[in-house]
């Protein structure tokens, strides 16, 4: 792997997804580091200029 490929890897962009939202796509890696699974439901909190999403707990 080139690298250039390896300094990019982890830069994503958003994508518009309908009128009020938008979207970025993870790393396959980190998902599967982290056993999340499609359809699972995160948080997503925002500090400062600062965005955090962490797995949901009843």
């Amino acid at each position: 792997m080139s690298t250039q490929k390896l300094i990019n890897k982890n830069i994503r962009k958003l994508t518009k997804v309908g009128q009020h939202s938008f979207a970025v796509t993870l790393p396959m890696e980190m998902v599967k580091k982290l056993n999340w699974r499609e359809k699972q439901k995160v948080v997503v909190t925002l500090k400062s200029k600062t965005i955090t999403i962490k797995d949901w707990k009843k």
